[in-house]
């Protein structure tokens, strides 16, 4: 083996600052996949690095490398990787008491994509190599879970604001989308959104994925959940659209997308999304499904449910099965579906600015809040984080326990509900609804390194003691100071580390931009006599002028 030059054995970093043609590399094996590591984190000319590992290998004449032969050391160094944070506030979660555990000054050991360590104080020893990282002042969270996303829609943000749910399927829905939508328009637009869900904390996603037209779209979304470094339970939709593909003609795609490659290396997962249960169900069509779930061992189903297919659902004899079914909205849960529920251990995604936007409402929902999750569904429309449903939900949640009581003549004497049960909603009843409680929705060991930083010094958290109802009711996604997903950062310092950022940022403004022109100049639907044999009709408009005129104004595209 070559000569080993005292910089590279002993500082690698100098090395290559004081010679950046240098051939040496250290004769320690122990510093092979440190020193490829530090150099890729300083973006080294990767010819150099080539040029070390020929020498490492024996080779006494340099050839040209193929990149990718060193590729798996730059992985392995990687893997290898943990970090430590020390000195902060913990939330954890105590698997004996099925609660929140607060730290303070405590530490969490990342080793790979797992928390292998959750102390009270700092620990003396930890593996070679980990970074320590100071959170003083700070508070660590577990990922928040968002079990019901419609992700492909990015770009109609804030075009839909005063929208309503008729008028949403007929504008902004995929009976319209494909018509006006190719592939990479799905990819550019799934994958932004999934960055501003990372972004705002939340590092678990379940995708009703309504862009399954076609194999290009359905694999152009998939790709983009792979692209982004979340965790996404991919729900494939079986819907028939009009004059454009059948769910018969979506089986081969369905198969086309559970083989694809790096789908098995990523959080990424497949599930199902299928809304035809009933009241007047294709049977054959829905064993068929079934078939493919079980074959494939999908991670989830989803469904669109208000009035409640459980029943349905159970008669076929399909709600007790391994499988979670994850129910979004469940506004109008009766008693029997509730014990349906419960007794198969299937969950609801309540989406509370979703059921006030569009007007789905959620009469019943707080009934069967120990069966339930947290959603955002369109996050065209309004927020894209679960931290803002957490607090809707929970103040929501307390009023209408309050008028209960208010109604009765009498005076509440406690609060209803508490921070630490919003707290729950947003993060393990979220692992809890996709059968993930073991690994996912909170901090402790052998879960998996799904993390948010809160800085506890900013405006609106300075002085915070509770640290669970400073996150819930006092911080914003600009509090958010790092993420991690699977113990890699996606965010850090504040802003998106994410490799793939900068460049979708600009993709997606072309994305957004064409297809924007195009819906602007589409006419609004006009609203049916009836829809499924309900008469539709104008609810009576708010007014917030004195005098003439109510204030409504118009949408300013």
């Amino acid at each position: 083996m070559p000569k080993v030059c005292r910089w590279m054995r002993w500082k690698p970093l100098l090395c290559y600052a004081k010679h950046p043609q240098c051939c040496c590399w250290s004769s320690r094996a122990g510093h092979v996949t440190q020193t490829l590591h530090i150099l890729q984190c300083l973006a080294v000319p990767t010819e150099h690095v080539v040029r070390c590992a020929a020498q490492y290998s024996g080779r006494t004449t340099m050839r040209p490398v193929n990149r990718i032969a060193i590729l798996p050391l730059f992985l392995t160094a990687v893997s290898a990787a943990s970090t430590l944070f020390k000195g902060g506030t913990v939330i954890a979660f105590n698997k004996q008491t099925q609660g929140l555990q607060v730290i303070r000054d405590g530490a969490v050991l990342v080793e790979d994509d797992r928390i292998t360590g959750v102390f009270d104080s700092t620990p003396t020893r930890v593996p070679p190599r980990t970074e320590v990282v100071d959170i003083t002042g700070k508070i660590i969270t577990p990922g928040f879970i968002d079990t019901h996303r419609h992700g492909w829609q990015t770009v109609f943000k804030t075009m839909a604001s005063n929208t309503s749910l008729l008028e949403f399927f007929g504008r902004y829905s995929s009976f319209v989308a494909p018509f006006f939508w190719n592939a990479t328009d799905i990819y550019d637009s799934q994958l932004a959104g999934l960055y501003e869900a990372l972004n705002a904390g939340v590092t678990t996603s379940l995708d009703h994925a309504t862009h399954t037209w076609s194999k290009d779209a359905a694999d152009a979304g998939l790709q983009a959940c792979i692209d982004s470094g979340a965790r996404v339970f991919w729900g494939f939709t079986f819907a028939n659209i009009t004059g454009l593909i059948t769910v018969e003609q979506l089986y081969p795609v369905f198969r086309t997308m559970a083989a694809k490659p790096g789908l098995r290396n990523s959080p990424t997962t497949l599930g199902i999304a299928y809304d035809g249960w009933g009241p007047n169900p294709n049977v054959g069509e829905i064993d068929k499904i079934m078939a493919l779930a079980r074959e494939l061992k999908v991670s989830v189903i989803t469904t669109h449910s208000l009035q409640g297919p459980w029943g349905y659902i159970h008669a076929l004899n399909y709600l007790n099965i391994s499988i979670p079914i994850v129910f979004s909205h469940a506004s109008f849960l009766t008693p029997t579906g509730a014990s349906l529920l419960r007794s198969t251990n299937q969950y609801i995604s309540i989406t509370p600015e979703s059921e006030m936007h569009y007007g789905q409402t959620h009469p019943v929902a707080y009934s069967i809040q120990d069966q339930a999750s947290l959603g955002i569904d369109t996050h065209i429309t309004f927020s894209t984080d679960i931290l803002t449903q957490a607090r809707i939900w929970l103040q929501q949640a307390r009023y209408e326990r309050y008028l209960d009581v208010l109604e009765q003549g009498q005076l509440p004497a406690s609060n209803p509900m508490s921070v630490e049960q919003a707290f729950l909603l947003a993060t393990r009843n979220g692992a809890l609804a996709l059968r993930r409680g073991d690994d996912l929705g909170g901090i402790f060991v052998g879960g998996k390194a799904d993390l948010v930083i809160w800085d506890g010094n900013s405006p609106a958290m300075l002085g915070w003691v509770d640290p669970v109802a400073a996150v819930i009711l006092h911080a914003s996604v600009g509090d958010i100071e790092a993420v991690l997903v699977d113990g890699k950062w996606v965010k850090r310092g504040g802003k998106l580390v994410a490799r793939g950022w900068p460049d979708a940022r600009a993709r997606f403004l072309r994305t957004a931009r064409r297809l924007q022109a195009v819906w602007k100049g589409m006419p609004l639907p006009e609203a049916p006599p009836e829809f499924n044999g309900s008469p539709v009709v104008h609810p009576e408009r708010v007014d917030v002028l004195r005098g003439p005129g109510d204030g409504y104004g118009s949408v300013y595209l």
